[in-house]
């Protein structure tokens, strides 16, 4: 493997985690305000479609990629986040209801895991899951307000989850930032514009057929 495609896939890895302690010292409104919004966000969502930018910052504090993308979102369980830097190609991460699928256009490489053992490898699980599994495989806690956005910090209850924690800003009821902090110190931000809440999603964007030539890792559960 070149120095590059190493590089290449140490910051896939890291972005597709797609890759969520603290010491709680907030006031009760603002503790309020943010739960009330995350719990606002969630209720009555069927589907939520928003297209975003992305960055990734190291652990040094330093930008070292930058990118664009589109998040849907079907509930329960469903989840399509397509993804292409700047400076490389497409990737795209998809839980179809019983697989999670993660693939590398510059790579050419898929990872599938089952739905179930991969629950908390990502935090838009987050927003597709159901409340029993959101409250079963996170902890949620309010942070106090900054930015004009109220915020919510969830953490994985599972030691073996790809990412660390992550934390939810929201304007009134719509989610404008999702902050995912990884093992390795990295952070990566994605800021939402144009979210479209419980409109209609075809099949075919939530699901994943591997192209041709490309490698698989991982055996998928058929439907």
């Amino acid at each position: 493997m070149s120095v590059r495609r190493s590089r290449r896939a140490g910051r896939c890895a890291s972005t597709s985690t797609v890759a969520l302690t603290l010491v709680l010292t907030l006031a009760p409104f603002a503790a309020a305000l943010a739960a009330d919004a995350l719990d606002r966000f969630l209720a009555d969502l069927t589907s939520w479609r928003a297209p975003f930018t992305q960055e990734v910052i190291d652990s040094a504090g330093k930008s070292v990629e930058r990118g664009s993308g589109t998040l849907l979102v079907g509930r329960p369980g469903r989840f399509r986040w397509e993804y292409t830097p700047q400076d490389g190609g497409a990737q795209l991460l998809i839980a179809d209801g019983k697989n999670l699928w993660f693939y590398d256009q510059e790579l050419q490489q898929a990872t599938v895991k089952p739905a179930s053992s991969a629950l908390a490898a990502t935090p838009v699980v987050l927003l597709s899951g159901t409340d029993a599994e959101m409250h079963a495989a996170f902890e949620i806690v309010p942070q106090a307000a900054r930015a004009g956005l109220a915020w919510v910090k969830v953490t994985p209850r599972s030691a073996t989850a790809d990412f660390a924690s992550a934390e939810l800003g929201f304007r009134d009821t719509q989610l404008q930032r999702l902050r995912i902090h990884d093992r390795l110190g990295q952070t990566v931000t994605l800021s939402f514009t144009r979210s479209v809440r419980n409109s209609p999603l075809l099949d075919s964007e939530l699901q994943f057929t591997p192209p041709a030539g490309v490698d698989v890792i991982g055996t998928a559960v058929a439907p």
